[in-house]
C-alpha cells in the first residue's frame, strides 16, 4: 500500500503537471446548485499556519474568480468537527466544503454513512487522480466499510504530515547533549534535562500528543506487517505484546522518570504548543502541522528537528482532507476551491510556511527552514516509514486513547490495564465494522 510512497511525494514535488482551475467542473449528478452564489467552507487550521495561509489566499482566488460568489468561512476547531461531524452532516446546517481528518475512524465513517459525496468521477475528470501519487490516494478512497485505500474517493488530500521532534537547539547547548541518533540517547538526553531540574517533554494528555508519543515509542518494535494488521486488519491485534507492550510501558517509565509533567493529563495540545514556544520544555514529540507556527512564534530562540530517534516508521501520512458533504449545496464550487489549493502558487505558499506541499514546484520552496522540514520528511519516506496515527483504526478510537494515557500520566491505570482498555475497544470496533 505504501510501496512507491517515496517516489509519490517527490515525483508530485517534481514532475507533477498542475493543470490550472478546473473552473465550472461537470455538473453533479444531484445538481448540485451549479449556480450557488455562496459556498459556506469550514476549516481548523490556525491563521499563521502553513495551510491556514495557503487556504486564506485560495478563498481570495476563488472569489476573484468567481463572480458573484461570496465565500462563507467559518473557522472550527479540530476536536469541534472531530467529535460533530456525523450530527452536522446529517443535518441542513452542515458546509459545502470542509477539512476532514483522514483514516478510517473519521472519513472513512462518514463515507460508509452515506454523509460524504463520492468524488471518483471528479477526480478522473478534472485529474486529480494524477496530480497524486498512488500512495497519497490511501487516505482519499474508502471501501464500502469505510476502511481506506481502496474504493472510491470521498475526499483530496493536498499536503503531507508526519510526526517527529522539535527541539530547542539553545536548551541543547547549555544542558550540554547533542542530537540523539538512538532510543537510549534519547533518554539520556532527557535525563540530563531532568537532573537539571527541567522537565523536557511538553506534553497534553487531555488531546493527540500522548496517543502520539506512545505510537512512535511503539513504532520502536513495529514492522510493516504490524502496521498493516493494525490499520487494515489483515490479522488479529495483541495489545499485551510488543510492539504496542513496548509503547505503553515505556510511555510508563517516561511517566515515572519525570520526563513529562505530572499535571500534563489535563493539558491540550495547544498548552504543549506553547510549552515548547516559551523554553520551558526543550522537547517536543508532534506533527509538523505545528512547524511553521514555530517559525512565527519563537523569536528568542534557536530550534530544530530530528525524526524520532532510531525508528524506521513514523505516524504520518497524507494531510487531512478536503470533503464534500453530500447535502452540500454547492458541490461544483466546492470541487472548484479543491481545484485551486493545488495550483502551484498555493502549493509554494504551503512549502514556504513550513507546509509539505504534493504538488508544488522545487524551485519555489526557497525558505531554509521549510527545506529542512521537506528533508526530515523525506528521511521518513526512505524508509517508506509512514505508520498512519494510533486513533485511526476504528471509530471513537481518539477519545479512547485520551482517556488510556491520561489514566497513564496521573498513573491510575498501569500499562497492562492501558493496553486492555485499548484491546478491547479495538476489538469492539473491528467486529462492529465486519
Amino acid at each position: 500500500m505504501l510501496t512507491n510512497r517515496k517516489v509519490g511525494l517527490i515525483a508530485a514535488l517534481a514532475v507533477l503537471p498542475l493543470a490550472l482551475a478546473a473552473c465550472g467542473g461537470a455538473d453533479s449528478d444531484d445538481g448540485a446548485a451549479s449556480d450557488a452564489t455562496t459556498l459556506k467552507l469550514w476549516h481548523y487550521e490556525g491563521a499563521d499556519s502553513a495551510m491556514g495561509k495557503a487556504w486564506d489566499e485560495s478563498i481570495k482566488v476563488f472569489e476573484a474568480e468567481h463572480e458573484g460568489v461570496t465565500v462563507e468561512f467559518e473557522q472550527k476547531a479540530f476536536e469541534q468537527i472531530q467529535q460533530t461531524a456525523g450530527m452536522v452532516l446529517s443535518s441542513d446546517e452542515g458546509p459545502d466544503i470542509m477539512e476532514y481528518n483522514k483514516g478510517n475512524a473519521t472519513a472513512g465513517l462518514l463515507a460508509s454513512q452515506g454523509l460524504l459525496t463520492d468524488l471518483s468521477d471528479e477526480a478522473a475528470s478534472r485529474g486529480w487522480d494524477d496530480k497524486l501519487a498512488e500512495s497519497l490516494q490511501t487516505t482519499a478512497r474508502y471501501d464500502e466499510n469505510g476502511v481506506m485505500g481502496s474504493g472510491s474517493w470521498y475526499g483530496v488530500p493536498n499536503y503531507g504530515e508526519f510526526v517527529t521532534v522539535y527541539y530547542n537547539k539553545d536548551m541543547f547547548a547549555a544542558a550540554g547533549v547533542e542530537v540523539p541518533t538512538s532510543l537510549a540517547e534519547f533518554t539520556a538526553v532527557m535525563d540530563t534535562f531532568v537532573a537539571d531540574g527541567i522537565t523536557p517533554l511538553a506534553m497534553a494528555g487531555a488531546e493527540y500528543p500522548a496517543g502520539q508519543l506512545y505510537y512512535e515509542l511503539a513504532m520502536a518494535k513495529a514492522d510493516r506487517s504490524f502496521i498493516d494488521n493494525y490499520q487494515t486488519y489483515k490479522e488479529p491485534v495483541d495489545f499485551q505484546a510488543d510492539p504496542l507492550k513496548f509503547g505503553a510501558e515505556t510511555f510508563d517509565q517516561w511517566v515515572k522518570a519525570g520526563y513529562m509533567a505530572s499535571d500534563s493529563a489535563s493539558l491540550k495540545a495547544e498548552d504543549a504548543g506553547l510549552s515548547f514556544i516559551s523554553g520551558t520544555s526543550p522537547i517536543f514529540v508532534s506533527g509538523s502541522w505545528w512547524y511553521g507556527r514555530f517559525a512565527t512564534d519563537i523569536t528568542d530562540a534557536d530550534w530544530g528537528i530530528f525524526n524520532f530517534p532510531g525508528n524506521e516508521f513514523n505516524a504520518g501520512s497524507s494531510g487531512n482532507l478536503w470533503v464534500v458533504p453530500e447535502n452540500s449545496k454547492a458541490k461544483d464550487l466546492a470541487y472548484d476551491f479543491i481545484d485551486i489549493t493545488m495550483r502551484p502558487e498555493i502549493q509554494a505558499i504551503l512549502g514556504n510556511n513550513g507546509g509539505l506541499p504534493v504538488a508544488a514546484e522545487p524551485t519555489d520552496i526557497t525558505d531554509p527552514k521549510s527545506q529542512e522540514l521537506i528533508t526530515a520528511f523525506n528521511e521518513v519516506l526512505d524508509n517508506d516509514g509512514l505508520a498512519f496515527y494510533p486513533d485511526w483504526p476504528v471509530p471513537g478510537y481518539y477519545d479512547v486513547l485520551v482517556s488510556a494515557f491520561q489514566s497513564s500520566i496521573n498513573q491510575s491505570t498501569d500499562p497492562a490495564g492501558v493496553l486492555d482498555q485499548l484491546g478491547t475497544a479495538y476489538d469492539d470496533g473491528v467486529a462492529n465494522i465486519g
